[in-house]
């Protein structure tokens, strides 16, 4: 593999001339540790977070000349301002390291591994920039496309750590919870099955209502977040939640007696028929034999693959850290589409209030496009007869409105036999 397959075509770089008020503002902004440095396109140099730092601390003749002056570290941060006024070229680290495209990839590693360095700038036969290659470029190249995607716990595992900031619980569930309890009191549902759970919002929900629920996640991370959101409630309530964790396959045989309905909620579906074509099978078999009931909450792919971007929503939540200043995380979700699979990421942005953003993670995982035709059709097969199809806004109630599938976000459906 050469370093051409791998680079970064599109890359951050700045003039000799530039300040370092310029450079750590790209750094900064751009979570990345250092930039080349050029001249009419050519590499003349490169300059890191280390190299600004390192402006901060005495020179070896200055500590010899004076001691005790230049070990006050205070005085040191007073310099700031002195170093962003310095330009690149009084900094920078000269006659930088290159590579060439078709250097392979391997190689390339090697030289970083050897001179101690993170990145390394790709330029032509005329020394001119024309890409940058990292440690974790390599790494995802030769290690990551080794690997299948993250399917299930890896990205889940991830997703759990921020997965209750993300959402706005209190105005979702004060919209979904009413419809579903109205609906299953009506079918006379008292036991349900929640299947990917996840921090188990929907499963206490439901068990606060009266109705016994059984949780199914598969990551072992948000199941943990949910028995210890559940230990919370009183002796009545957790009496009525059952949460298991494990293969959506195990975990169902783990259920006792016939469940009366079962909830796929939160795009749950998609998810988890990209790793188990046969789950809607599974989950049919522990329903009830007579009038047994499903319910999906699906994200409208229609809407979001239409658009270019795939953009599914951008949020922003505060919340109060342990020394209580306010703090910000930002979640972009897209989608893209990949051959017959869907590819869904999650981005994170963070901030402490002072209006800038620093990106925090990022992460992927494939899932399954589903369509309003293709899950009626599957549930025809599977005997359900009486399927009716809702559309709804992220944050709206279930059953309110109709589909339209140029402007529902969501595709709610109930489906009875």
């Amino acid at each position: 593999m050469k370093v051409l397959e791998v680079m970064r075509k599109s890359v951050e770089h700045v003039s000799n001339d530039a300040s370092i008020r310029e450079v750590a503002r790209l750094i900064f902004g751009r979570g990345i540790n250092g930039l080349p440095v050029c001249k009419n396109r050519k590499v003349i140099g490169f300059v890191t977070e280390h190299d600004i730092l390192a402006k901060f601390y005495p020179t070896m003749g200055e500590y010899v000349d004076d001691p005790f002056h230049s070990s006050d570290f205070e005085r040191m941060e007073r310099k700031i301002s002195e170093v962003l006024d310095l330009s690149v070229e009084e900094i920078m680290s000269k006659n930088p390291i290159t590579i060439t495209s078709d250097m392979p990839v391997l190689k390339a590693q090697s030289l970083m591994f050897v001179n101690k360095i993170g990145r390394l700038p790709v330029v032509n036969n005329k020394g001119n920039l024309v890409g940058i290659i990292t440690n974790g470029d390599i790494f995802a190249s030769v290690v990551g496309n080794k690997l299948a995607l993250q399917e299930e716990e890896g990205f889940y595992n991830w997703s759990a750590k921020l997965y209750d900031t993300m959402i706005d619980w209190k105005t979702r569930l004060s919209n979904e919870i009413p419809d579903l309890e109205s609906l299953f009191r009506k079918q006379e549902v008292k036991k349900v099955a929640d299947i990917a759970s996840s921090t188990g919002e929907h499963s206490i929900a439901l068990a606060s209502k009266g109705f016994e629920v059984f949780g199914v996640e598969y990551s072992g991370l948000m199941n943990r977040l949910a028995r210890l959101k559940r230990i919370k409630f009183s002796r009545d309530v957790q009496s009525r939640i059952k949460l298991f964790q494990g293969k959506y396959e195990d975990a169902l045989k783990k259920i006792k007696g016939p469940i009366d309905a079962a909830i796929f909620m939160g795009n749950t579906l998609p998810h988890v028929q990209y790793t188990d074509q046969n789950i809607l099978k599974r989950v049919v078999s522990v329903l009830r034999p007579k009038d047994p009931l499903m319910v999906f909450q699906i994200i409208n792919f229609n809407k979001v693959l239409r658009n270019k971007t795939g953009l599914r929503d951008f949020t922003i939540r505060e919340e109060k850290d342990k020394n209580l200043f306010y703090k910000y995380h930002a979640f972009l979700g897209f989608y893209t589409k990949k051959n017959k699979d869907v590819i869904y990421t999650r981005a994170v942005f963070s901030s402490v209030g002072d209006g800038i953003w620093t990106f925090s993670s990022i992460n992927s995982t494939p899932i399954q496009e589903i369509t309003k035709d293709e899950l009626e059709k599957a549930l025809n097969e599977l005997g359900f007869s009486h399927i009716s199809f809702y559309g709804s806004g992220f944050d709206g109630p279930l059953f309110k409105e109709s589909f339209n599938e140029l402007e529902s976000d969501w595709l709610n459906v109930i489906a009875k036999r």
